[in-house]
Formats: structure tokens, sequence, C-alpha cells
């Protein structure tokens, strides 16, 4: 008997190890991409799931860069992972696991007995599932992806001079394809206010609510899209919120689109409907992983009741110029003056930014950056203060940052910065350089050091700083203590002030999403009293 029992363990262990998973690397192509999704086709789905990633090769490796949301027999339809852009013909790698089929030991197989010829059937093969379109893009696959948190938090002061504590409350959701419909939303409020300071919330309610975002987007299918309300478009971002309406198309690569409406009021940003915006704008976005590049030109022109305000033109470029060489570039040209209530068509540079990100190696990252801004003027908004923007003035402006890391664990970054003009009124030179260790052995804890000096036409600064953070219980309480030495010097009236400021904070994870941060700070200085800060947060995010 005991022999009969392990023979039958042996043969069900041969049986298992034929039946084991293998892991096998389906390859597809990108069929079709949209504003919002990207189509796959491969040979067949079976053994794909919603919510694998899927994968593409690049410097022998498997880089992530989409997620399944939908599928039939043949495709998928994907979600691009935040920075990634797909082009058609992109091949792309699924990892799936087969089952290898189980065979059983040939001394089992009997011969089949004979039998009569049968009348033929005919074996129908299953129809394969049409390839997805934009068109067909409805219901189920508009897949609800929604996010959003609830926070309530106070900030207290205390110092001989007295007391103040201000509180705040923020509501931030956003939620794309509500209820797997063409129907989004996003939204973001703040209420902020002083404790026995109600009058002045009474007084002018839209200083202590600010409405940053309040918007509903209807999409029109998967390349096109309608947004009413407040909200920042990404392709014309330097212009800042527009109240109204927003319309965007896909073509291929080329997305067109529309704005009208009004801009906030610049006071206390409520909404305002005597000053009216309306623009276009034309972007091309290349999805081609060798050479990524995004390009947005735009026309805006923005008024005060009846009078034109500013009118000007944008451009915004980004491109991967090589590997690990990143340029992001951005104008303003301004088209319109009006001096002494004479309109004219001028051309005026208004900002020029441009931005370089190179990664030499897994060690070694450098960044520069320049920045030529000029005064805004809003002739109609600001009529008062027209002779004063008219002494217009370059704001120029340099920055270099390197960051080194020569050990797992340890970063050492070096940042600093010129601002320069014309009169040299407002020239400035910073230096900040830090050193990070992500872990600490003993400690089982993170560190860092920093050092920051500052030197403008009226003030030298110099300040250091330590840190040191640490999960005092995992996932459940953190902790951070810091220590900051700053020396101020005001040349214009030789003033100097030393101040030792010290800090500490927790955070507490109530539940799942619920988290609870408490934080002190102390300014010591010997010539003013001592002022200390208390602040807290809570937020539920759902």
């Amino acid at each position: 008997m005991k022999k009969c029992f392990n023979l039958f363990l042996f043969m069900l262990l041969g049986y298992a190890l034929q039946a084991q998973e293998q892991l096998v690397l389906e390859k597809g192509a990108v069929s079709f991409t949209s504003s919002r999704n990207v189509y796959v086709k491969f040979a067949s789905t079976k053994n794909i799931e919603i919510g694998d990633t899927l994968y593409i090769g690049r410097n022998g490796e498997l880089n992530p860069v989409l997620v399944v949301n939908n599928k039939s027999s043949t495709s998928t339809v994907c979600t691009p992972l935040p920075g990634i852009e797909m082009q058609v013909s992109d091949e792309v790698i699924a990892k799936t696991i087969v089952k290898k089929e189980a065979r059983k030991p040939a001394e089992d197989k009997k011969p089949e007995p004979s039998a009569p010829p049968a009348k033929e059937e005919k074996v129908v093969e299953p129809a394969a599932a049409p390839v997805i379109t934009p068109e067909e893009e409805a219901g189920p696959l508009f897949r609800q992806r929604a996010r959003g948190r609830v926070s309530a938090a106070s900030y207290s002061n205390f110092s001989d001079y007295g007391n103040t504590h201000r509180m705040r409350y923020a509501f931030l959701y956003r939620g794309d394809n509500l209820n797997n419909s063409r129907f989004s939303t996003d939204t973001y409020i703040t209420f902020r206010h002083t404790l026995n300071e109600w009058e002045e919330v009474k007084e002018n309610m839209a200083r202590a609510l600010k409405v940053y975002g309040l918007s509903v987007s209807y999409d029109f299918d998967s390349t096109s899209n309608l947004t009413f309300g407040r909200k920042i478009n990404p392709k014309i971002s330097s212009i800042g919120a527009i109240d109204g309406l927003q319309y965007e198309k896909g073509l291929g690569n080329f997305i067109i689109g529309a704005v009208a409406g009004s801009r906030p009021d610049y006071s206390d940003y409520s909404f305002n409907l005597n000053l009216l915006q309306a623009g276009a704008y034309v972007a091309y976005v290349s999805r081609d992983p060798a050479n990524l590049q995004q390009t947005a030109f735009g026309f805006i022109e923005q008024r005060n009741g009846a009078r034109t305000d500013r009118r000007f033109v944008y451009f915004q470029h980004m491109q991967e110029l090589f590997d690990n060489l990143n340029l992001f570039s951005s104008f303003e040209m301004d088209l319109y003056e009006n001096i002494n209530n004479e309109a004219k068509n001028t051309l005026r540079l208004t900002n020029l930014f441009v931005s370089l990100r190179y990664r030499l190696s897994r060690a070694w990252r450098f960044s520069f950056s320049y920045d030529n801004r000029k005064n805004i003027i809003y002739y109609e908004s600001y009529k008062s203060f027209i002779d004063q923007l008219i002494e217009d003035e370059t704001r120029q402006g340099l920055r270099f940052g390197v960051n080194f890391r020569p050990i797992n664990q340890v970063t050492f970054g070096l940042n600093s910065g010129w601002r320069f003009q014309e009169s040299g009124r407002n020239a400035s030179r910073n230096l900040n350089a830090y050193l990070n260790f992500s872990r600490i052995p003993v400690l089982n804890a993170r560190a860092s050091l920093s050092a920051n000096f500052l030197q403008t036409n009226f003030l030298n600064s110099r300040i250091f700083g330590a840190r040191l953070s640490k999960d005092i219980i995992k996932r459940k309480l953190d902790g951070d203590l810091y220590f900051r030495l700053v020396n101020y010097y005001y040349g214009n009236n030789e003033t100097n002030i030393r101040q030792k400021i010290g800090g500490a904070s927790l955070s507490l994870a109530l539940m799942k999403n619920l988290t609870l941060h408490v934080y002190y700070e102390g300014t010591f200085d010997s010539r003013a009293p001592t002022l200390h800060r208390f602040n807290s947060r809570i937020i539920q995010r759902f």
C-alpha cells in the first residue's frame, strides 16, 4: 500500500510540474491614439487582463507605459502613464502568464475504439471581436477615475505682541468620466479666515473664499471635449484661470482649441464678467519615442468692458533633443499698446523662459534655465498706474543646478541663481547646497543638511539647517525634527539679526485615508520676543 501511495504522489508531482505557469512576452502594436486613450492590437488578448501594465523595450529593459482599461479579443483600450506619449505602430509588450498543458503519463493512454465515420461537422471559428474605435468609445469604455480630499487646518502664533489664530478649509476633487459617463469635473476651493475677525469676511466674502477651479467637462468622443467653468488650460497655462467655455479637438498629432469667457478679478480673484477674454490655439504632439516633442501656439485678447486691455500671442515648446536631454521653452509677445489714448499694434516681448535638463548618468543630473520677463501692462485694468508701468524694465535670471548621487541612499545637490536688471535695483545672487541621506542604518531614519546664501542690494543672509525624519510606527506615525541657524544683515540700516529656529512635526494615520498632522516651530532671537507657532491639519482622502 505504501509503495502504491508513493507512486501516486510521484505521478501527481509530475503532472503538477507539467502544468506550472510560464511567463510569456506577447507583442502588440499601437493602432490608434486619442487625447485620452491608446489602442493596442494583439494577435490575441486571451491572457491579458483589465488592469495589466503594458511595456516598451528600451536599452534592453522593459519600461511601463500603458494600463489596460478594456479589451476585445484582439485589441485593448489603454490609459498612458503620466508623461508617456505613444504613436501609431509603436511596439508594445504584455507580460502574460500562460499555463502549460498537462500531459497524462503515456501508460495511461488507451487507444480509442474505432467508430463509423460520422457526418462531417463544420467547425465554425468564433468571430474576432472588432477593433474598438473612438466612435464606439461610450458607456463603460469611459471608465471613471476619481480622487479627492477634504482638509481643515489651524495656524496659531503666540508671542508677547499678541496671539493670532487662522483657519483654512480646503476641498479638492477631480472625477474623470463620472459613473463611466462622458462627464468629468475638477474642483479646488479654499476658505480662510482669522478668529475674531469675522467682519472682514462679511465685508468681502471673496477675500476668504477662493475658487481656484470649478468646472464640468463633456467628452463628445475620445478626441474632443467641451469644458464650462473655471479651469487652467495646460496648453496656454500662462494666462491663468479661464472662466467660461473651453473647447478642444484632436486631429491626429494636432490639437486645436478655443476659449471664451472672462478672467478672475485682479484684486480678490472673484468672478468678474467685465474682464472678458477669448482666444484660440493649436498644438502639435509627436508620439515618436525617439523624438518626443509638444508645441503649442495661441492668440489671446483680453478686455475690460468694451475696451481692449491686452492682446498677445503665446508659444510653448517641449522636446527631448536627444537621449536624456530635455528642453522646455515659452514666450509671450504683446501685440497691442494704448498710451495716452492712442492705440497701436506693436510687438513687445513680455516673457521668455528656457529650461534644459540633462541626465549624464545614473549618478549625475544637471539643469539650466534662463528667465527674461517684463512688466505686463493691462491698459484698462490698471489705468491709474499706466505711467509707472510704462517705465518698463527687464527682469533677467539665470539658474543652474547639479545633483550627484555618489552611492545609494546619499545625494548631494547644488543650486545657484543670479537675477539681474538693467538698472540693477533688484539684482540678487543665491546659492543653495544640500546633502540627503535616504536611510541611516542604525537609526533607520532619513536626514538632510542644507546651507543657503543670499545676497541682494539691501540684504545678505546665511541659513544653515539640519533635519531628521523617522517612521516611529511603520505606516502609522511619522516624526520630523529640524534646526536652523539664521543670520540676516540689512545693509541699508546696518542691522544684524541672528535667530535659532527649531521645530518638530508628527503625522498620524488615523485610518486608511484619514491623516492628522501637527507641527511646532519656535523662533528664538535675543533681540526680540520668542515666537511660537502651532499648526495642525487633518486630511480625509477619498
